[in-house]
């Protein structure tokens, strides 16, 4: 029996994965510990969560396996900087100090971080650094039902590779084909999201949601897309990109993009943070959302030409794009489509940890009849009912605790029809960027006026971005145009032509809130402005408490779906524990809270009418 320990840090997204048997133990970020978005930190809480999880010491592990080449990562950064000399000097002055203090000597600093986690015996501790993309590749191939697949990885940069095609075949990844650093597809996406005022390794699924705003029929549209293909990317037949340099600064400045260059290539100037969006920023997210897609299809085809495979798995952060990927599935390049739901930095850890089990330990790998190996994305910590009421004490919390789970979900369902928001905790925490029913707010997808309310008033966020449905699995094909099952959050799909309302002529030309809050169907809440949503199938197998809740909402209101958001406000990672969960829910207006049986309804709290009482101060994201 193989125990192996993944870890993703130093740079974003720090997390931990547990290996144990083949079997996946357990997996968290460690900025659901520490309430720091996207923290670069060394996971010690998520291995201590790890370990106490399994009942497993340090000294017990097979391996501890680090999610990336570090050196290789050196290697690029001086052959990049000497490349470009005498530009980038300052970058490279802010840059090498970092590097030789901390990331040089890696195995030292992993060393260190350990014995904060607990005593070990240094002779015993096995590293391993497998490169960044056969991390990805592991996470989504080795979790897949299949035996043999086509794997495409496409992010920002590991240590070289920015793109990569390989064959996963039993316990076995080999790579046939990479595209290298300064050419990037995660990286032309940033610089966009960095152009259009959002932050850079966040912000990526701002652009995305911000592209239906953009207007498919203007020649503006029309003239961004092609001063990007002409100017900025070259796109090769293979879906390989060549970037001219001449228009960016991330290979050895500080920021993303030159702002001088692309103020003559688009006609206006960067936007400011918190700027008022104007339609000549939603027609460029537009414009760089179709070139994407463009280059991911061209990607995939080259994959089928290169494997001769019938199914394909993707990861690395290109792979969270879900516009992109509905458009893939709908291509019908392959018979079969698996999107890991940890796409990003996070699921290193757990691509490592595979890693370290199937291809060093040369492990055997067992297919079973389920639809992967993630357990539904569920390997978080979950919380006994002695700790909630640990945290009712704490915060003298009033609450009520049905005598049956039934009568929980009934109840709840009966708030989301009357209009109320729900905060809703149970089980095990997700493990990704998305909350799939266990660390959810809720709401009714019919209700016109819920998107708008979630935004500004529970999550504190821009009124543009939209929320997606969670539908029962067996029922979504009557609400969506989705032929394949969607389980993580990771796909658009259209929303049924017989579900959608006439729009008025002009739509296309009228202000960017108009068009927002125009009816555009009877799932309102979770219709995008090109009738699109990003759908969650809910299955009773991975998840009974949130199936037989949407389930009981049904019974009220014949809607088989509701509209479900990360348990969080903007610039805070996920809720995690108990606290967590009533704090938010004290600081916003939330109708009720549900944690495991108990139930909160706000009315009856204390001092309910003092948020300031209970808000923290998160970084804007």
């Amino acid at each position: 029996m193989k125990k192996i320990l993944g870890i993703s840090c130093f740079y974003h997204d720090s997390a931990a994965c547990l290996v144990v048997n083949g079997k996946i133990f357990a997996a968290v970020q460690e900025e659901r510990f520490t309430r720091e978005k996207h923290t670069a930190d060394f996971p010690l809480n998520s291995i201590k969560y790890c370990l106490e999880e399994s009942g497993l010491t340090i000294d017990e592990l097979d391996a501890i396996v680090f999610y990336d080449k570090p050196l290789l990562k050196f290697e690029r950064l001086l052959e990049t900087y000497y490349a470009f000399a005498p530009k980038g000097l300052f970058s490279f002055l802010k840059a090498i100090p970092v590097w030789l203090k901390e990331k040089m000597f890696l195995k030292k600093q992993l060393l260190e971080g350990l014995k904060t986690v607990g005593e070990y015996d240094k002779k015993k501790v096995k590293f391993l650094f497998p490169e960044h993309h056969l991390s990805h590749a592991a996470s989504t191939f080795f979790t897949s039902p299949f035996q043999e697949a086509a794997i495409l990885t496409i992010d920002g940069v590991g240590e070289w590779c920015t793109a990569s095609i390989a064959f996963g075949k039993e316990n076995k990844i080999i790579f046939e084909k990479e595209l290298n650093f300064p050419h990037s597809v995660g990286l032309l996406y940033s610089a966009f999201t960095y152009y259009l005022g959002f932050t850079v390794n966040s912000g990526e699924y701002k652009l995305m949601g911000l592209a239906p705003y953009g207007d498919p029929t203007s020649d503006q549209t029309d003239s961004f897309v092609k001063t990007i293909k002409q100017k900025l990317v070259d796109i090769k037949a293979d879906g390989s990109v060549w970037l001219d340099q001449k228009y960016f600064n991330y290979a050895t400045g500080l920021r993303m993009a030159k702002d001088d260059e692309w103020l003559k290539l688009f006609g206006f100037a960067r936007r400011e943070d918190e700027n008022d969006l104007q339609q000549h920023h939603c027609n460029l997210a537009l414009a760089i959302q179709i070139v994407t897609e463009e280059i991911v299809i061209k990607m995939a085809i080259e994959a089928k030409r290169i494997t001769g495979a019938n199914a394909i798995c993707l990861a690395g952060g290109v792979a969270l794009n879900c516009v992109a990927n509905g458009k893939l599935i709908k291509e019908k390049i392959f018979e079969n489509v698996y999107i890991t739901p940890a796409s990003g930095d996070a699921g290193g850890a757990l691509g490592a940890a595979l890693v370290g089990y199937y291809m060093f330990y040369n492990q055997e790998r067992l297919l079973t009849e389920k639809t992967d190996t993630i357990e539904g994305s569920y390997l978080g910590p979950s919380f006994s009912d002695k700790e909630i009421e640990s945290m009712i004490r704490k915060t003298k919390a009033v609450y009520e605790k049905p005598d049956s789970f039934e009568n929980v979900a009934k109840f709840t369902a009966q708030k989301i029809a009357d209009g109320k928001v729900i905060g809703w905790f149970q089980d095990r925490m997700e493990f990704g960027p998305r909350a799939l029913g266990n660390r959810s707010i809720l709401g009714d997808a019919r209700n016109p006026e819920m998107q708008k309310k979630l935004n500004l008033k529970i999550k504190y966020r821009e009124g543009f971005r939209p929320f997606a449905p969670s539908v029962l699995a067996e029922e979504a094909s009557d609400y969506f145009d989705l032929e394949v099952d969607s389980p993580y959050m990771l796909l658009v799909a259209p929303v049924k032509k017989s579900r959608r309302k006439n729009l008025p002529e002009n739509y296309l030309k009228l202000p960017l809130w108009d068009r927002l809050y125009t009816e555009r169907s009877d799932i309102q809440s979770v219709t995008h402005l090109d009738f699109s949503a990003r759908v969650q199938c809910v299955h009773k197998e991975t998840n009974p408490k949130y199936h037989l809740l949407i389930s009981e909402f049904k019974k009220i209101t014949d809607y088989g779906l509701i509209v479900n958001t990360s348990f969080n406000v903007r610039g805070e990672p996920i809720v995690c524990n108990p606290y967590d969960a009533y704090r938010c829910f004290m600081s916003t207006d939330m109708d009720v809270l549900v944690i495991g049986n108990y139930i909160f309804e706000k009315e009856n709290q204390m001092d309910y009418l003092n948020k300031e009482k209970w808000m923290v101060k998160f970084k804007t994201d």
